[in-house]
């Protein structure tokens, strides 16, 4: 058996530092623990500081903050920035409202193979279900009151590690961000998230289009790597023409690599 990959767990924050408390109390309840944490702070307040101070005063992992002042909707800047300062050679990406089954981690690293990525799922809490979370109840099962969508909270790792080889992972651009892992050095080798993408949405189809052009397959993650995501009012979708005009381009372009991307933050810390 080939020894489990050193991992980084990169997570996504803004000015929601409730929720970033559960999560992080959520990577202390993990089976298997990342090398690492870092946190990719677009921007946020005083109280999301004193979260991550907290925390790492008690994370039974090294903690590391990555933060830029906020100008608006930059989550493809910061998530270049923060696994520019990631040093395990496998990334495990997520946003800082999805919290953790305690085997989440164990299950990312038991999928991580040369040649592919991951696109996990979600699911998807109610309010009340959201609420009983970040109040510090215990996590819900697929058959909780609140689960929206309850295979997406099943966990059979030894099924789907089994049927992974045979069904074909589908809908490629659908993949989102909130729940992804691949390897450092691919990510660097298409030059990360695009920055010119600025808002909500899209960032993460381009990166997964350039990944896929580069090479890289994605596998099929199913019954695996739960997370929870907690209920909350949408971003604005205001940019959301402009980018999808960015990625029409950047589709059509056939490219593999972004112009404006990580390559610019490695070697900066």
């Amino acid at each position: 058996m080939s020894p489990r990959p050193t991992a980084s767990l990169v997570v996504a924050t803004y000015n929601w530092p409730e929720a970033l408390a559960a999560v992080l109390a959520s990577v202390r309840r993990q089976t298997v623990l990342p090398a690492e944490v870092v946190i990719a702070d677009d921007g946020s307040g005083e109280a999301t500081r004193r979260v991550v101070e907290g925390a790492a005063r008690d994370l039974p992992c090294p903690l590391v903050h990555v933060w830029h002042p906020d100008e608006g909707f930059k989550l493809a800047q910061i998530r270049n920035k923060a696994v520019a300062r990631a040093r395990g050679a496998y990334v495990l990406q997520l946003d800082g409202d999805m919290v953790l089954h305690p085997g989440f981690v164990a299950d990312h690293l038991a999928a991580a193979a040369p040649g592919f990525f991951v696109g996990g799922s979600r699911a998807l809490l109610d309010a009340e279900a959201s609420r009983r979370v970040l109040e510090g109840g215990p996590l819900p099962g697929p058959l909780s009151p609140g689960v929206r969508n309850r295979l997406n909270a099943l966990r059979l790792p030894a099924v789907g590690a089994a049927l992974s080889p045979i069904v074909p992972a589908r809908d490629l651009m659908r993949v989102r961000g909130g729940n992804v892992a691949f390897w450092r050095e691919d990510f660097v080798a298409v030059n990360g998230y695009d920055e010119a993408f600025v808002g909500w949405g899209r960032e993460d189809t381009d990166l997964v289009a350039r990944l896929h052009r580069r090479g890289l397959r994605r596998r099929w993650f199913k019954l695996r790597g739960i997370a929870f995501h907690l209920h909350h009012r949408e971003a604005s979708r205001a940019a959301l023409g402009r980018n999808d005009e960015l990625l029409k381009e950047a589709l059509a372009s056939g490219r593999d690599r972004c112009e404006r991307g990580v390559d610019q933050w490695l070697g900066a810390a």
